[in-house]
């Protein structure tokens, strides 16, 4: 609830020391800032894991003492880009606009968090709003970096090019796939983290199945340049795409890092990561960009970011190493698990749980255990639905072997999913499938 800025002092709860003193932890609004508004819960950013994160705090504190920080109007569900870039899905389907999904009652600030100071619990906006909080959640997810690689984000305005990772881009992917007629098709995975870290490869499989479809596939040749070592991070997976990429006679070069795109003779430079100095150019009949990914730089600059410039949270309860009264979720975390809509599900349930005990001045007592998911989709009829922890272990939810491709599992991904999202996600109602893989399984996993 908006308020005159007052005086508090707490004891809060944190990780690494247990209950800190209060004159340790306490803060004061009065002196924080001159902000005109106050608000016990604030949050940063409106996309998966703010709106979720906003709807729980509204039934914890009331809706009127809850704030979204979230310059946006529009509210897209990205996982579904990447049947957009192959033609199964329209943009228009994965778009809400922010106020539909906005908890009703909530407070929405239409800016741009321009400065955070967590030693005054204070917030400054992009038009020069101040705003205090007693709680603050970082929800700002990550920044896409077209510019670090030569020649773009420019070179979009050629045609051959597209990139599942931004809505402007997502169509001109399409648009390469339908105008395909002879030579490299290539798809790239940067030397950054990534958020969906298996999209990179699903438009690789989803436009091989394209070609096929199309009569093209002869005349393709198909090369997936990444600049990781392997072709995905968990074993179990990764075995069951090698056999596709060998029996659909893909191409894959590891450690291979896209540095330039010359889009004007379509040609795509990498860098061989394991050979320092040596680049590679490639030419292309169709090049799909996926962008060098960090931290937003409103959170670099920050005194809750870690060296990487990733907001510094505790991996078991996703509570600020140092600001006991900050916690964080989704993209914009230094939590060592994969960047999904998946693994925010999964925190929101521990963060929601990790908050209540803090308010209350108790000790945390739920642990995320970094589930994951990654629907691999590989045609476009069948997934293999991957998840995992934080050790890199399969986590599965249904009690069969999940790294076959399944037809029932392109359904979750195409049509269920989505409407899980948007009707339970982000009503705050859906935390992951920990509890239904306990019934799975007979409570043994």
């Amino acid at each position: 609830m908006a308020s005159s800025v007052f005086c508090v002092r707490r004891v809060l709860w944190r990780p690494s020391l247990g209950l800190c003193n209060t004159e340790a932890c306490h803060f004061h609004a009065s002196s924080a800032c001159r902000a005109k508004e106050h608000y016990k819960a604030l949050v940063l950013g409106g996309g998966s894991g703010g709106i979720t994160m906003s709807a729980r705090l509204k039934w914890k504190v009331g809706a009127e003492n809850v704030a979204v920080v979230e310059p946006s109007e529009s509210h897209y569900y990205q996982p579904l880009w990447t049947l957009v870039g192959a033609g199964a899905k329209s943009v228009s389907t994965s778009r809400r606009s922010t106020a539909s999904v906005m908890p009703s009652g909530v407070k929405w600030i239409k800016s741009r968090v321009q400065e955070m100071n967590p030693d005054k619990n204070c917030v400054r906006t992009d038009d020069g709003k101040e705003i205090s909080y007693e709680y603050l959640i970082v929800a700002l997810g990550l920044q896409l970096h077209y510019e670090k690689i030569k020649g773009l984000p420019e070179g979009f305005k050629y045609p051959k090019i597209g990139s599942n990772y931004s809505v402007d881009t997502v169509g001109k992917t399409w648009k390469a796939l339908q105008d395909f007629r002879e030579g490299n098709a290539i798809f790239t995975f940067p030397n950054t983290p990534v958020k969906c870290a298996g999209a990179p490869q699903k438009i690789m499989y989803l436009s091989e199945a394209y070609f096929r479809k199309t009569g093209k596939r002869p005349k393709a040749n198909i090369i997936y340049n990444t600049s990781q070592p392997v072709l995905f991070g968990v074993k179990k997976y990764a075995d069951s795409l090698w056999n596709i990429v060998k029996t659909r006679d893909l191409n894959v070069n590891l450690r291979h890092n896209l540095i330039e795109v010359r889009a004007d003779r379509q040609e795509a430079v990498f860098e061989k990561l394991d050979n320092p100095g040596e680049t590679v150019v490639f030419e292309y009949e169709m090049l799909h960009v996926t962008p060098p990914m960090g931290p937003p730089d409103v959170l670099k600059s920050s005194k809750l970011a870690d060296e990487g410039g990733w907001l510094d949270i505790d991996k078991d309860m996703l509570q600020h190493k140092k600001y006991p009264n900050v916690f964080g979720i989704g993209d914009c975390t230094n939590l060592p698990t994969s960047k999904t809509a998946a693994a925010v599900a999964a925190q929101s349930a521990i963060l929601d749980r990790t908050i209540s005990k803090v308010m209350k001045n108790e000790k945390p007592d739920k642990k995320y255990d970094g589930y994951t998911s990654c629907p691999l989709v590989t045609s476009y009829n069948t997934v293999i639905l991957a998840e995992f922890d934080y050790t890199g272990q399969p986590l599965e939810t249904f009690p069969i072997d999940q790294s076959k491709e399944r037809r029932t599992m392109y359904h979750m991904k195409a049509d269920v999913m989505p409407h899980l999202y948007w009707h339970g996600l982000l009503k705050g109602l859906w935390g992951g499938p920990g509890p239904y893989r306990k019934i799975m399984h007979l409570g043994m996993k």
